[in-house]
């Protein structure tokens, strides 16, 4: 197949485009280049199935495809903060012209969701079935209302005009090519305990995050995308649960690092447990991940060593 990947030269994104070239598709990677980077796709530059576009998903695009991930949009608080309009913009105005392209050339579509669309959850662990508990005028809300809005936009174009889509709710992702300066907590955490830094823990450390390894993640997505009569949504992440604490803690471990933790107030909205139920996600995909926090920390490490030994 011809398949669109905007966001395709992001961390996730260029993942997900290695993957569909080994796949066999032809790939057309869409990226304004905000966050994603052309390194990320380099080694893919050549290939005679991939094209490589700069291109902004908040103005339409008239490609011909025969599916679409759609996962444009900064998703680090960092970044989607930086310019708050221009995210919701991304989600809704870049949602609605790939549903709209998605319509017009009979394409099916995944959209990229998160599980920032439960905000600071009332239920746990998260089925997809809970609506969420978010606050619409906070700080986090151009990402996380824009993820929502993104959902209910896919969904309305599937009931009034039929179109194939598939909707995946991702959790805490982590792995090679996520940006040192993102605000994450995994590179945060990395790149602090590398340079012999303080290690900054918001809060207490108690709140808890679950991490998902990229390919773990990749797969789910392609899995999601090919099945038949299943449109979501479905969480994909990882289900064992850890605390920002025992994170750092391994972190220093795996690293040998000397750098101690300081705590500091916690940002405003900031969820206080996440951790995804995926049994849909199990029974529907047969999809569970597979590497371990040790083993993709560690991979993790290996990346952010090569990046930062180059400089």
């Amino acid at each position: 197949m011809r398949v669109l990947v905007t966001g395709g030269a992001g961390f996730i994104g260029s993942h997900l485009c290695e993957r569909l070239i080994r796949d066999g598709h032809e790939v057309l990677c869409c990226d304004n280049f905000f966050t994603g980077r052309r390194e990320n796709v380099s080694g893919l530059a050549d290939h005679p199935r991939f094209e490589l576009i700069r291109h902004d998903v908040t103005q339409p695009l008239l490609v011909e495809v025969d599916a679409i991930y759609n996962l444009a949009c900064p998703a680090s608080p960092v970044h989607y903060q930086y310019n708050p309009v221009k995210t919701i913009k991304t989600n809704v105005l870049g949602t609605l012209h790939m549903l709209g392209l998605a319509k017009r050339v009979r394409a099916r579509v995944l959209q990229a969701s998160t599980s920032e669309v439960y905000g600071d959850p009332l239920e746990h662990p998260q089925r997809e079935s809970h609506w969420g508990h978010v606050n619409p005028i906070g700080v986090r809300s151009c990402y996380d209302e824009g993820k929502r809005v993104a959902e209910t936009l896919a969904f309305d174009y599937h009931r009034q005009n039929g179109v194939d889509i598939r909707v995946v709710r991702i959790f805490n992702t982590y792995g090679p090519r996520m940006l040192q300066n993102d605000g994450r907590v995994v590179s945060n955490f990395v790149v602090q305990a590398m340079r012999g830094d303080e290690i900054t823990v918001f809060g207490d450390g108690s709140q808890t995050r679950s991490f998902c390894y990229v390919d773990d993640l990749v797969e789910g997505m392609v899995r999601m995308m090919d099945q038949q009569g299943f449109i979501g949504p479905v969480n994909l992440g990882n289900p064992r649960e850890t605390t920002i604490l025992e994170l750092a803690q391994q972190i220093i471990r795996l690293l040998g690092s000397r750098s101690t933790i300081v705590h500091r107030p916690l940002p405003q909205d900031d969820p206080t447990r996440r951790r995804p139920d995926i049994s849909l996600a199990r029974e529907r995909l047969d999809w569970a991940p597979q590497v371990d926090l040790d083993t993709g920390l560690t991979r993790t490490i290996d990346y952010f060593r090569g990046i930062l030994g180059a400089k």
